[in-house]
């Protein structure tokens, strides 16, 4: 549990992505990513690994928040779909008319 007043670490995407590509590819060991890379915990990388294998690099995404920009891929893809529905019936009444 967090100590009253405890900071916590935020990690940039880049680094996260970097851990997992020494994971797959180069196959490293956690301890040995996290001591390379500086981080902290040494969970954090098996962690992150977890979410990537669920998610993918979604997963990876700081989502504390309401942050437009990470919102939930199905309701940003519901919404490209009724914009495009939106813009045919628009282009079916332009051709129409002209």
């Amino acid at each position: 549990m967090a100590a009253k007043g405890q900071k916590f670490m935020s990690y940039p995407e880049a680094l996260k992505r970097e851990a997992i590509r020494l994971h797959l590819e180069e196959k490293w060991t956690y301890k040995r990513i996290t001591e390379h890379l500086g981080i902290l915990d040494k969970d954090r990388v098996k962690k992150w690994m977890r979410k990537y294998r669920q998610l993918g690099e979604f997963g990876l995404l700081d989502q504390r928040g309401r942050r437009e920009t990470y919102i939930d891929q199905d309701r940003h893809v519901q919404k490209l779909k009724r914009e495009n529905e939106i813009l045919k019936k628009c282009l079916e009444i332009w051709v129409r008319e002209v």
